[in-house]
């Protein structure tokens, strides 16, 4: 053996890299600025909607609609759907439920108390999704499953107002009488679904109100009264759930990919390229009529983007195991979904698509997005603000933990 010759170092043990799993798993909050974009991107998508479809929201989920409230009512009967919106009949409940979701849309929107905001922007998009279940476009069903997603990440760990005033605030500065005012408030929100639960769906609706409810106010609790091991314990259970849910909202995004392109392989139109051309004649689907007519009468393009939609969405769960082809698959279907929102006029349900597929951005990329933000943004700010900002939070000060946020 040559004496010069330098041991290769042993090798790590199995057990040794479950247990840093584990860690990782349990002890840190995995793709925050995924997270963060996630709740970004449905929030603005489910305000602008509402926005938009402001001057006919009594036609698409109030009294005037065609789905009328004792139609709505005997749906709900045999589903069991949720929706606050049939606890009663009345006009001004209808606005009082719409302005709630416009509020918490855009609550939501900015991170500011991430925690309640987000409960009430699920209430706000199952009342009003459940009420006319006929008013969407597909884009609705992503936006139903991922507001209940919401509830279980922490999404307002970075880019928001949250993270912001933890930044700022040290451990135990106050007692945070917003939140603690916020938290008795909503407090009357799981009462209320209770005494109307013959009237509001589900059971398992009225279950995780009272639980986020509770746990908030655990969690206050705890950090106020008991900051050693029982704060890290509800720290690790906190980024456990984030963690679980952050890969259940994954494994939806392939889900809905998956069965949408092998659907697609069953269906005689994609099988002989001329899908996209249907859709392109229509005038429901055609905002811009002379861009739909050249697209259609390209038939070599069209056989094209046809083929390669259902190769993308079938290979995509499948590219996942290497980064470089996940990437630019990712960016393909990106551009399809822009494309959609701009050829057949649906906005809606492309925006969700596309902020659906931002959980797979490389946190790189979020990054860089944030780093040219920054630059933009201090053009606009004083110097001091920026040179404290980009200095960033004393390492020597803990974030801070407040009752509701």
């Amino acid at each position: 053996m040559n004496p010069t010759s330098v041991p290769a170092p042993p090798r790590e043990g199995a057990h040794l890299r479950l247990a840093r799993a584990v860690q990782r798993v349990t002890g840190t909050v995995l793709g925050p600025y995924q997270s963060a974009v996630v709740r970004i991107g449905f929030s603005a998508t489910w305000l602008l909607f509402l926005l938009r479809e402001f001057p006919h929201r009594h036609e698409l989920y109030g009294p005037e609609g065609p789905w009328g409230w004792d139609m709505a009512r005997q749906l709900i009967a045999d589903n069991h759907s949720f929706t606050v919106l049939m606890w009663s009949d009345s006009a001004l409940w209808f606005e009082a439920v719409y302005a709630l979701a416009v509020v918490s849309s855009a609550l939501l929107l900015v991170g500011w108390r991430t925690r309640a905001t987000s409960a009430l922007f699920m209430v706000g998009v199952l009342s009003l999704q459940n009420r006319s279940v006929f008013m969407g476009d597909g884009g609705d069903n992503v936006l139903h499953l991922m507001a209940i997603y919401l509830v279980l990440t922490r999404c307002g760990h970075v880019w928001s107002l949250d993270a912001r005033r933890r930044a700022r605030r040290p451990e135990g500065g106050g007692s945070d009488p917003a939140g603690m005012a916020l938290w008795a408030v909503l407090g009357l929100g799981p009462v209320a679904v209770t005494l109307f639960q013959d009237k509001s769906g589900e059971p398992w609706i009225v279950v995780l109100l009272w639980l986020l409810w509770l746990a908030q106010g655990a969690w206050w609790l705890v950090c106020r009264f008991a900051p050693g091991q029982p704060r890290i314990l509800l720290d690790v259970l906190a980024n456990l759930l984030h963690n679980t849910t952050l890969a259940v909202i994954m494994a939806e995004v392939c889900l809905i990919y998956a069965t949408a392109g092998w659907y697609k392989i069953q269906g005689s139109r994609w099988q002989d390229g001329t899908a996209l051309y249907y859709p392109l004649n229509l005038d429901y689907f055609s905002p811009w009529p002379a861009v739909s007519d050249l697209l259609a009468g390209a038939s070599v393009v069209v056989m094209l983007i046809t083929y390669g939609t259902v190769i993308v969405q079938v290979a995509f769960p499948f590219t996942l195991f290497n980064r470089r082809v996940k990437n630019v698959l990712l960016a393909v279907m990106i551009a399809e979904h822009a494309g959609i929102a701009v050829l057949l006029g649906l906005p809606a349900f492309s925006l969700a698509m596309i902020t659906a597929d931002a959980v797979f951005l490389p946190t790189v990329f979020l990054l860089w997005l944030e780093g040219r933000a920054r630059r933009v943004g201090g053009r606009l700010r004083p110097r001091r603000t920026v040179e404290r900002e980009e200095r960033g939070p004393d390492p020597d000060v803990p974030a801070p933990r407040t009752l509701v946020g």
